[in-house]
């Protein structure tokens, strides 16, 4: 073939005190790498607990730039459909451009909306902890350990993203620590470490807590990943296979 499948599997786990190491949900993904450079990311999530329980499908795909050009979402919350939505990028080569967006859900209803950029970006997150991992990408690690403001767009400012699908705008700080080698079930791995620190408070004045993350050297796929504060969760990569 004249592509490469990655496939994976993440194990969602607490870290919370009265549910410690108790599994909370997971993530499998499938990555394909084009033959020019072009990503195409696949991720299903589901998030049990706290409830209500957040289940969502992403597929994403990025040119060999690493910036978005289409990507389709759909959420249930509490087992309950909560919305879809299909974003279409049209981006020059620095990255400033249009989103498209088609949405619908049923607090919603249908939603078209199409926005300027007004400047380049650095990632578009869709919240699966897979697509956290290739949001680093966009990080200029060349010089070693580096903190940068990242300007992202998000389909929802929900920390878990349980919200219908629409465009939405945030920055947030992201820290690079420099490699570090990390054994999990899946193997062991010489890592990329990054940490995500929200200091405005980017949903509704709400801080997200520290958040600390460890991605494969070429692919950037997350190995392991702990958010602390009130949501003391952890995650890991449970399985791994090239194709």
């Amino acid at each position: 073939m004249e592509h490469q499948n990655i496939f994976g599997r993440i194990a969602y786990t607490s870290k919370k005190e009265e549910l410690m190491n108790q599994p909370r949900g997971h993530e499998t993904f499938h990555i394909t790498k084009h033959n020019d450079g072009k990503v195409t990311l696949r991720a299903h999530c589901e998030i049990e607990e706290p409830q209500p329980s957040v289940m969502r499908d992403v597929i994403l795909a990025q040119d060999k730039n690493n910036k978005p050009t289409d990507c389709f979402i759909r959420l249930t919350v509490g087992d309950e459909f909560m919305g879809s939505g299909w974003f279409r990028f049209d981006l020059d080569e620095t990255g400033d451009g249009i989103i498209e967006c088609e949405s619908f859900g049923p607090s919603i209803d249908r939603v078209s909306q199409k926005e300027k950029t007004n400047g380049s970006f650095h990632a578009f997150g869709t919240h699966p902890i897979v697509g956290d991992g290739f949001n680093c990408k966009s990080i200029d690690i060349s010089k070693g350990p580096v903190i940068e403001t990242m300007r992202c767009f998000m389909p929802s400012l929900d920390h878990r993203g349980a919200t219908p699908p629409l465009i939405s705008e945030l920055t947030i700080d992201c820290q690079y620590h420099g490699m570090e080698e990390v054994t999990v079930q899946a193997g062991v791995f010489n890592c990329h470490h990054f940490s995500y620190i929200d200091d405005v408070g980017f949903n509704e004045g709400v801080k997200h807590p520290p958040y600390d993350i460890w991605l494969t050297e070429d692919d950037f796929i997350i190995v392991q990943a702990s958010v602390t504060g009130y949501m003391q969760t952890w995650y890991e990569l449970v399985e791994l296979r090239y194709d």
